[in-house]
């Protein structure tokens, strides 16, 4: 039994690994592939689709995954439904705004296309991989996440080195919508095979409300979180032009894998274990723990630098477009807005260990509030690269507030004896 759990495990982790590997490789290739105004627009495409999944999910699984687990399975379906139903009324708000905005940003017609089949598959696919994770179906998740994500991305770049009249965006669309049908097949499968029932049930708008109001306050603070992060790709391209979003986004992908690397190597393992001593009050412990994983991030992140810097010279010569050698030394800006971005994180999981929520929604609010002030600011005399400084900024700001606040909760644990010291 134990042996076939450790094989489930590593096959899951391998997945993951895999899928995160596939996607890091995509961008160079398609830096390589497509012109520079091309990956420009699929920066903007993706993190406007990413954003706008807020906005027709509304963080409401937070809600829904603790509540499905407190009734049987043949009542969930009732839950699931309503969570639909919710989405169903979210997307009749969203379509004309979004025909609003696709038409004063003046993009391509076929990415407007696309726009409204690739949100429904991605916030189909990620709420179906939420699912999955607390039925404790990991396995399951992390196969469907790699239809999602990694299966097309091979796909894609296999076709444009055998096929150059497949070397554009509505081709990447193409096998990003087809991914997306069969990772959702997949999971409409196996949530057929859990047997869950109840979808005959009335639903529950009273439950939907409840759910409402737990979820909007942290939903207010992804949005401005994710609003930093997508609002610096239009902010760029009003100011430089789509080609400069384009190097923006592989550089951006560059340094961005240092967070996706922590992420599976240290706070993956690190965050469970605070709130493990949180609970246990052990507060001497979980200081030493937040202690050891500052260390871990800044030790890595320092490696990631170093490594990174010495290897995108390299990188960038194989990709061949004199437009991203061009713009090389953007990237230890951006580096050090990951970095500062990373060592947020360890005060950030250390206040959550505690269920200490309200400095992280303050500093998510206010990172925009910061980006958006220090942007507007200084984009009279730095031009697009104000938004470098507003990203530093921001990330300045989410690491400065977190880590007062986690100060401030030390000082006050001799009181309290709840939280780490």
């Amino acid at each position: 039994m134990l042996l076939a759990t450790n094989s489930i495990r590593l096959v899951n982790i391998g997945l993951r690994a895999i899928t995160l590997g596939t996607r890091f490789l995509f961008i160079f290739f398609l830096a390589k592939y497509l012109d520079p105004t091309s990956v420009g627009y699929y920066g903007i495409f993706t993190a406007t689709v990413g954003y706008a999944m807020y906005f027709v999910g509304l963080d409401f699984y937070t809600y829904v995954s603790r509540e499905i687990l407190k009734v049987s399975p043949d009542s969930r379906g009732q839950l699931l439904k309503g969570q639909l139903a919710l989405s169903g009324w979210l997307y009749i708000v969203l379509i004309p705004f979004a025909l609003w905005f696709f038409s004063e940003n003046n993009w391509p017609s076929y990415l407007v296309f696309w726009f409204l089949p690739i949100l429904v598959l991605e916030h189909f696919n990620q709420e179906m991989s939420r699912l999955l994770i607390t039925l404790s179906e990991q396995l399951t998740s992390s196969v469907i996440l790699f239809i999602r994500q990694g299966s097309w991305a091979i796909a894609i770049i296999a076709l444009m080195y055998m096929d150059t009249t497949a070397r554009n965006l509505n081709v990447v669309m193409v096998m990003w919508a087809i991914a997306g049908l069969a990772a959702a097949g997949a999971g409409v499968w196996k949530l057929r095979q859990l047997k869950t029932g109840g979808w005959h049930l009335p639903i529950d708008w009273r439950w939907i409300k409840k759910g409402i109001r737990v979820s909007i306050v942290f939903l207010i603070a992804t949005l401005a979180l994710r609003g930093v992060q997508t609002f610096d790709r239009y902010w760029l391209e009003a100011l430089g032009g789509i080609e400069t979003v384009g190097a923006y986004v592989l550089l951006f992908g560059i340094a961005g894998t240092l967070l996706t690397f922590l992420d599976a190597a240290v706070f993956a393992f690190a965050y469970p274990a605070l709130i493990r001593l949180h609970h246990e009050d052990k507060p001497d412990e979980a200081r030493k723990q937040v202690g050891v994983l500052f260390w871990q991030t800044v030790g890595l992140s320092v490696m990631f630098g170093i490594t990174s810097w010495l290897v995108l010279p390299y990188l960038l010569i194989w990709i061949g477009n004199p437009l991203y050698l061009q713009a090389a030394h953007w990237y230890p800006w951006l580096l050090l807005a990951m970095v500062l971005n990373a060592v947020g994180m360890v005060p950030h999981y250390a206040l959550y260990a505690c269920d200490v929520d309200k400095p992280i929604i303050q500093s998510h609010i206010a990172a925009l509030l910061v980006f958006v002030l220090v942007t507007a600011t200084f984009s009279q005399w730095l031009g697009y690269q104000a938004v470098f400084l507003g990203l530093n900024a921001a990330f300045a700001c989410i690491l400065l507030w977190k880590a007062v606040s986690y100060f401030r909760l030390l000082q006050h644990q001799a009181v309290s004896k709840n939280c780490p010291r």
